[in-house]
């Protein structure tokens, strides 16, 4: 964005893409849950496509890994076990551990500035008790350490990877943490950027993520 009241261009954006984040979206928030098959002619009617747009959008979804095909029998959401998860978190800890030194290394006062606001977000959907509102914050959260860190490369990997979290948690987990442990975990990772503390940024950051897979084991 340029300076305020600076008319810039408008992203266009194509059919193929807007699908995309719409069965995307779906996948997130459990409407095509974890093992749902996928019928073109059924989606297409839905979303007022045809199945040309569908396909490819269905198929970009199956490189980010959140479909696969069964020779015979289709397109299906993945379903993901424990190993799943851990898998997941273990990405998830390089592409941001790789992130925050990134934005250690840039303009960390537009961090935080960004992260602040994220962070706010958080700080509503907590006292409010919101357990989806907080899973869209906390994601967003993410989101935005991640972007801070310039690299569009890192922030195309997280998107899939936070996808893949919000299933983990909607398959795997009855409830979230605490409203005030969620907050005050992403708070320290913001005062870690302010305080020009990379390696207790680095080290929080590793905690985060083994935490959140402890939380998600199932019980014995």
């Amino acid at each position: 964005m340029g300076r305020l009241g600076e008319l810039e261009p408008v992203p266009r954006r194509s059919t193929v893409e807007i699908v995309s984040a719409e069965l995307r979206a779906a996948i997130l928030y459990g409407s095509l849950a974890p093992g749902t098959q996928l019928g073109e002619a059924e989606l297409a009617a839905r979303l007022g496509i045809s199945r040309g747009p569908l396909r490819e959008a269905m198929q970009r979804l199956v490189q980010e890994g959140l479909l696969h095909s069964e020779p015979h029998r289709g397109l299906f959401v993945v379903t993901l076990d424990h190993d799943d998860v851990e898998d997941v978190y273990r990405a998830r800890l390089a592409v941001e551990r790789e992130a925050c030194r990134l934005v250690m290394a840039r303009n960390r006062g537009e961090a935080v500035a960004r992260l602040t606001e994220a962070l706010e977000g958080l700080v509503t959907a907590a006292r409010e008790r919101d357990r989806v509102a907080m899973s869209d914050a906390d994601q967003a959260f993410h989101q935005v350490l991640v972007s801070a860190s310039g690299s569009p490369r890192l922030e195309r990997m997280a998107q899939t990877l936070l996808v893949e979290t919000r299933m983990c948690l909607n398959a795997l987990q009855d409830t979230y943490p605490e409203p005030e442990e969620l907050v005050e975990e992403h708070r320290r990772l913001v005062d870690a950027i302010a305080d020009g503390a990379e390696d207790r940024l680095l080290l929080l950051i590793e905690e985060h993520m083994i935490d959140s897979v402890e939380r998600l084991r199932p019980a014995p």
